[in-house]
């Protein structure tokens, strides 16, 4: 056997013999990824501190990454499909570790939200590449199993990116926490020229770039109109946003409608299990990012927890996304996709409701259960949701099936983090200007308002200050945890409902057993490019 991966899989005639190796490779690129995200969450502090980030500045750095990856992947999928899935995943492996190194080194804010963009766009290239390969590489018997691993990958990170950041920043600066991806990806790399395949489409046609160019003009638009009306204000620049990604939204699905080739072939949305299981995939994925960004600010400030403590404390989620993993692969196969994806909606949705009873006097007990039940649900539901996306796509499609799931991936998470941190910022404000609003000046009173971590800013210059005293800071401490507890139940609740909507919304989409697999007969009977190397 060559030491390095040389024959294409359209060319192999039986299944890949180092495929599972290959899945190793595959989930430790979607690991760093995904950890690149969470990972900023517990290293905001001292960013905020030592670059002096305003709320906005904090906000991109943390969504500078996030607008080219949701924006990007669909065609960066496509571009993958036509000339190489493993040429993709290296090169995006490039990229992102190019914008890690950048990250570390700068010490400019506007420079920080440029590296991080560089980051995003190299994860716009890996993540569709990773899910691809996947299916081309695994033949339909172990497909399942394989999706559930990469799946199970995604939850662990959601974890893990704190727990290393953490630990990192134990002993060094924020920029250790960029650094870590780079021999990650390193390794990455060495391990896809050795261990994965090359694979292409073949007979694909040419790449509708008109579409994909109304794609990322759409997308772009919506993420960035998501991040910034609902925590800045609906001025001129979100409003413009909202409006181009809803005549972008338009155009799209007409260009697509007519061109013999699109990008994303828009009558897949009239399929009841596709539509359904993107639906599930973007509501879990604004439930779970939601709940993370105000729960770990909660053991942060609140609790008074550090970097590394508040990443262990998250474990436990990754624990769960394994134990619903497992059920998932054996249950999935005898209760049926819409069963397991349900399910775990409902889990999900209970256990964002659970948050509701936080108040200021409560413990890490009070969020082990809902991150527990938040990460079983992942592990539960999004497997078979994402299996099932994957399987709406031909052979020469599977970039673009794996970029329409990341998409619906990351468009919820960026949804989640946006809408319920824009309401857990304004029930913040409310609650403490009813608490302290006579009894702070005006510049001081906007500075504690503007979040949990100014609160308490302003509580320790109100501590040096003679005038206040050690009794009155603690008196505004108090407040400032109650005003964050109270907005984080108040938030759930909104959150709690809007994913309770979204399971009503799958619950009628998503058809039965005996629905699907009449679905699937039908499309039998038809004429069906085949899946050459991937079944």
């Amino acid at each position: 056997m060559p030491f390095l991966a040389t024959t294409p899989v359209e060319k192999m005639t039986g299944p890949y013999a180092r495929r599972w190796w290959a899945l190793l490779v595959l989930c430790l690129s979607l690991l760093i990824v995904v950890m690149a995200n969470t990972s900023l969450i517990v290293a905001a502090p001292d960013m905020t501190k030592d670059l002096g980030l305003s709320s906005s500045d904090l906000q991109w750095v943390i969504d500078g990454y996030t607008v080219p990856y949701a924006a990007l992947m669909l065609v960066l999928g496509s571009i993958g499909d036509k000339y190489s899935r493993r040429g993709a995943l290296i090169t995006g492996l490039v990229i992102f570790a190019a914008g890690a190194v950048t990250g570390s080194l700068v010490d400019e804010t506007a420079l920080v939200i440029a590296a991080r963009a560089i980051m995003g766009v190299g994860a716009a290239v890996v993540m569709p590449a990773t899910l691809s390969l996947l299916v081309a590489i695994f033949p339909r018997s172990e497909r399942a199993k394989a999706i559930t691993a990469w799946t199970a990958t995604s939850g662990l990170a959601i974890a893990v990116g704190p727990l290393v950041a953490g630990w990192l920043l134990e002993d060094h600066a924020w920029g250790s926490t960029f650094l870590i991806n780079v021999p990650i990806a390193v390794v990455a790399v060495i391990g896809a020229l050795v261990l994965v395949p090359p694979s292409k489409a073949e007979g694909m046609g040419r790449i509708d770039y008109v579409g994909g160019l109304l794609s990322i003009v759409s997308v772009g638009s919506l993420v960035y109109a998501t991040i910034e009306g609902p925590h800045f204000g609906w001025g001129v620049g979100p409003v413009t946003a909202a409006v181009v990604a809803g005549v972008g939204l338009l155009a799209f699905v007409a260009w697509e409608l007519r061109h013999p080739h699109p990008m994303l072939d828009v009558r897949k949305f009239a399929q009841r299990p596709f539509s359904g299981s993107m639906l599930a995939v973007l509501f879990f994925f604004f439930g779970t990012f939601g709940a993370l960004y105000y729960a770990t600010q909660y053991l942060q400030f609140v609790l008074g927890y550090g970097a590394l403590e508040t990443g262990v404390r998250l474990l436990p989620l990754a624990g769960a996304v394994f134990v619903g993993a497992a059920a998932t692969g054996r249950l999935t196969p005898k209760l049926g996709v819409k069963a397991m994806v349900v399910t775990g909606m409902v889990v999900g949705t209970a256990g964002v409701f659970l948050l509701t009873r936080v108040d200021s006097g409560s413990t890490y007990t009070d969020f082990l259960a809902p991150l527990m039940m938040l990460g079983f649900a992942i592990g539960l539901s999004v497997s078979p949701a994402t299996d099932t996306i994957m399987d709406s796509f031909p052979e020469s499609e599977l970039g673009v099936g794996g970029g329409a799931n990341d998409t619906a991936l990351e468009l919820g998470g960026a949804l989640g983090i946006a809408i319920l941190g824009s309401l857990l910022g304004t029930a913040y404000r409310d609650k403490l200007t009813d608490l302290v609003g006579t009894n702070l000046p005006h510049t001081a009173l906007e500075t504690a308002k503007d979040s949990v971590g100014g609160g308490l800013a302003v509580a320790e210059e109100v501590a040096k200050n003679p005038a206040g005293g050690a009794q009155q800071a603690q008196a505004l401490i108090d407040a400032v945890h109650e005003s964050f507890a109270h907005s984080v139940a108040q938030t759930s609740l909104i959150g709690g409902i809007i994913m309770a909507a979204g399971t009503m919304i799958v619950l009628a989409v998503l058809p039965g057993r005996r629905r699907a697999a009449k679905s699937v007969r039908d499309e039998a009977v038809e004429p069906k490019e085949e899946r050459v190397g991937a079944a």
